[in-house]
């Protein structure tokens, strides 16, 4: 099956330091806030298990998520000093996915190409 969907969705997941949860989740609201504003982003938002925070994110394609990474750079630098990122995923179509490549290569991440589906 075809697939011409080129929603590019980010997956990170966060451990935070024990006792610091509360102010993990303030951080997580003040990304939500700013990234409320990207015309890009086709849904953002934060999940919890325990002490691990996991970020859901979409994006219409690797501009919408190269404009979320410059939004809330600053951010994030300062969010990886207080959580460890323990995973990160992107999923994506391959021509989008190469043009992400270069601005996530000091992060560990994992890059999953999209193989089938649709979005409505």
């Amino acid at each position: 099956m075809a697939c011409t969907d080129p929603c590019v969705s980010i997956h990170p997941y966060f451990r935070a330091p024990a006792g610091r949860e509360q102010e993990v989740m303030e951080r997580c609201q003040q990304f939500v806030d700013r990234t409320a504003q990207e015309p890009l982003c086709l849904y953002y938002g934060f999940s919890r298990a325990g002490n691990t925070f996991h970020c859901r994110e979409g994006y219409q394609g690797a501009a919408g998520a190269l404009a979320h990474l410059e939004n809330v750079g600053e951010m994030l630098e300062k969010f990886l000093q207080l959580c460890e990122l323990t995973k990160l995923e992107v999923h994506g179509p391959a021509a989008e996915l190469e043009k992400l490549r270069p601005a996530l290569s000091a992060l560990p991440v994992e890059f999953f190409e999209l193989q089938m589906g649709f979005r409505r």
